[in-house]
């Protein structure tokens, strides 16, 4: 197993943290250093490690306790001082203001840079998977 796959588990513990309100995990993951850049599920877009690393605790503020997640890596690899996943993000969230749970389906891409002797997280692109319509 290399360090990247030791890494991944560490991301999804961070993931799972993340849609229970706590943005901490991710924070020690994200890039401390330029570039960054974070596409939200929403859509738009933040550039600049300072600026991703406040939009990803902003946004945690929006989960509460209970919610769950597993990430679904299609593929990966890390060659040097880059890596990455590609995949599916599958959730039941609580969001604040919201009696019921919510089911999130996201196609992600992640890049990752060896940074300080740690992988740090440098783009995320997260949107809804939609399913094709048929013909």
């Amino acid at each position: 197993m290399s360090d990247f796959d030791t890494f991944l588990d560490i991301r999804r513990q961070a993931a799972e943290a993340y849609v229970n309100g706590k943005a901490g995990p991710l924070d020690m993951l994200a890039a401390t250093a330029c570039p960054a850049s974070f596409f939200p599920p929403r859509g738009g877009h933040e550039e600049g490690a300072d600026r991703v690393a406040d939009m990803y605790a902003r946004d945690a503020i929006s989960f509460v306790e209970g919610g769950e997640t597993t990430l679904e890596i299609l593929h990966s690899d890390a060659v040097g001082d880059l890596a990455y996943w590609t995949g599916l993000q599958h959730a039941k969230v609580r969001l604040t203001g919201h009696d019921e749970p919510v089911e999130m389906h996201l196609r992600i891409t992640e890049l990752f840079r060896h940074e300080d002797g740690a992988w740090r997280l440098i783009h995320r692109h997260a949107d809804p998977l939609v399913k094709p319509e048929a013909n």
